[in-house]
């Protein structure tokens, strides 16, 4: 159905606006109810989920708040259910991750932007018992990520001000019933049943394009453009971008390039030709395919 992801500073009163989402789009619901028979409106947030703010103190603790979050989003969506997000959402790659999830499963993504001063989210904070530090506030509001309607993961975008009665109601409404859906990426579609040995042609072909991207950089420099890989098996050539891409960057988009392959098998998703090849040509050919659409310029 549907992936609304709340974003803005901490305190800045995201809990309150998915409160009145939740009920004008339950309502919404019931008023529609022979059309949307068996839709469902779900939250998640930090709290749900037990996630305390202590975990944005620190990198080391954040990073797993981080991803029992994205493990839930993936766990509840569906194409019956409207699922609003409730939580800081501040980093603009975390909401692509979601952007990411959302498109895999078919299902529309509206992002709604909670905005108040720091000061005053500073105010509300220092006033609840269950509040962030003063340290982890700040730093939260320095490394604040502001989304941005012009990039893909962050629209359709709906701005809320701290003087605003309510969220915009029916115009989110109509973006997540009535808006575009975003294809899945032709390179996570899937089969029902891969053969036995998929999973290590899959790590073993997407390990082989990373160590021959690293190998050609270290030949030719940063240059980025058009470059021929070579590895045990046929490659693709592949353009990269005109900068140097680290290993860890790449070892982060085969890990998510094998988690998406593994999910549409679990899903049942199809491509455009309804089948997913899992022969090591066909991996190395879509995992590039992926590495040029993902890979930052």
């Amino acid at each position: 159905m549907a992936l609304v992801t709340f974003s803005g500073f901490p305190s800045s009163g995201k809990t309150r606006r998915t409160d009145q989402l939740r009920a004008y789009l339950e309502q919404k619901l019931q008023e529609n109810n022979e059309e949307t028979n068996g839709w469902k409106v779900s939250v998640l947030s930090d709290e749900m989920l037990n996630i305390p703010k202590s975990s944005y103190d620190e990198s080391r603790l954040e990073k797993p708040a981080r991803s029992a979050l994205l493990s839930a989003i993936v766990r509840d969506l569906s194409k019956n259910t409207i699922l609003i997000v409730d939580s800081l959402n501040y980093i603009k790659g975390f909401r692509y991750q979601m952007y990411c999830a959302a498109r895999e499963v078919g299902v529309r993504v509206a992002t709604v932007f909670v905005v108040a001063t720091p000061d005053l989210c500073k105010e509300w904070n220092q006033k609840r018992e269950n509040r962030y530090s003063d340290a982890t506030f700040d730093n939260l509001i320095q490394r604040y990520e502001e989304p941005n309607s012009m990039v893909r993961w962050d629209a359709p975008l709906f701005t809320v001000t701290w003087t605003d009665e309510t969220v915009p109601g029916e115009d989110i409404w109509r973006a997540i019933t009535l808006g575009d859906k975003r294809p899945a990426n032709q390179a996570v579609a899937s089969i029902a049943k891969p053969p036995s040995d998929a999973l290590q042609v899959l790590d073993q072909t997407t390990a082989s394009v990373v160590g021959a991207i690293m190998s050609a950089q270290s030949t030719l420099g940063g240059s980025g453009g058009i470059v021929s890989l070579s590895g045990n098996g046929p490659l693709p050539n592949i353009t990269l971008p005109s900068r140097h891409v680290s290993l860890p960057e790449l070892s982060r988009h085969k890990r998510q390039f094998i988690a998406a392959r593994k999910k549409a098998v679990t899903q049942g998703l199809a491509g455009n030709k309804g089948e997913l090849d899992w022969d090591a040509e066909s991996v190395a050919r879509k995992f590039v395919e992926y590495l040029e659409e993902n890979l930052a310029p």
